[in-house]
């Protein structure tokens, strides 16, 4: 008995990825702002600066007109497809189950898509200007260098304790609301040095295990996502990134939309489609840290330089 490819079919198909994608696809799509409705191939962001306030200095003196400064971010959005053919019905009874391996094909490919978007955003050059067309790239000032430590005479670098130090000390400066969730995006091999350094007391210790082991999240303020795209040079020097969550912008024109049909021209197999249009940008310099880590340092059994 053959397996109809109806409405209900597909619909059934799209809910399963669309749940996938948010679920375990994409890592940073709900970590950062969201347009959902951004029409056309460019996305203008306005935004309004700060001005101070002004003593008034007699009871009918004239009222204040400040120059309030303005600005714009603009990102263009891509376009990005999955589709895979299958030639078996058993297979194609197969796309409504969402544990199976093409709504999980589909839900990774597409949520990976969406990392590289935001990743790229956060740390590369943004849009900014009347039209567009001006390149702000993130300042030397938000960025930690690999060899950064706040102690005197240490040679660590990986990820520390002193550069989570200096991130946050980063954002205190540039004002950046207490309460503002802030996320921290790492590799798995950065999260595995904060192990292995001497300067971990034995609380520290316990949390960082916690955080290594997935029991918990959060760590000196910030909330850890432990992400394999992120970008890592010749020297195996891995560029990582802090942000608040006002800092970056998601745009999607088309949410993630499938299809499923059958191809004539390929032996009437059935064809299963994904797409969708998004972009990103970096809102404000001020609410990204761009932190390097060099991963050949977290090699180290951590057993071997922690005491506990």
């Amino acid at each position: 008995m053959s397996t109809q490819v109806t409405t209900a079919f597909v619909e059934q198909y799209r809910n399963n990825v669309d749940l996938l994608v948010q679920q375990r696809g994409s890592l940073l799509r709900d970590a950062v702002n969201t347009d959902g409705a951004v029409v056309g191939k460019t996305k203008f962001t306005e935004q309004i600066g700060s001005a101070e306030a002004r003593v008034r200095t007699s009871r009918h003196s004239d009222s204040p007109l400040l120059d309030t400064p303005h600005a714009r971010r603009a990102y263009s959005l891509s376009d990005y497809e999955w589709g895979d053919l299958i030639d078996k019905q058993d297979k194609v009874r197969m796309l409504i189950d969402p544990t199976s391996t093409y709504a999980q094909a589909a839900a990774f490919a597409m949520g990976r898509a969406m990392d590289d978007v935001i990743i790229a955003a956060a740390t590369g050059d943004a849009k900014t200007g009347v039209d567009g067309t001006t390149t702000t790239p993130l300042p030397s000032s938000q960025k930690i260098a690999v060899g950064y430590d706040d102690r005197s005479g240490s040679t660590e670098s990986g990820l520390t304790l002193g550069k989570l130090r200096r991130a946050r000390e980063i954002f205190a400066s540039n004002s950046v609301p207490e309460d503002e969730e802030k996320i921290m995006v790492i590799s798995p091999s950065a999260l595995h040095s904060l192990l292995i350094q001497k300067e971990v007391t034995s609380g520290d210790f316990n949390n960082v295990r916690a955080l290594v082991q997935g029991e918990v999240d959060y760590f000196m303020g910030f909330r850890f996502i432990v992400s394999n795209r992120l970008s890592i040079d010749a020297s195996s020097h891995r560029t990582c990134f802090a942000f608040a969550r006002s800092g970056l912008e998601l745009g999607i024109g088309q949410d993630v939309m499938a299809r499923i049909e059958e191809r004539p021209d390929k032996s009437f197999s059935t064809y299963v489609y994904y797409c969708m249009s998004i972009g990103a940008t970096r809102l404000e310099e001020e609410k990204v840290v761009e932190i390097t880590v060099d991963e050949a340092a977290g090699s180290q059994d951590p057993a071997d330089a922690q005491t506990i």
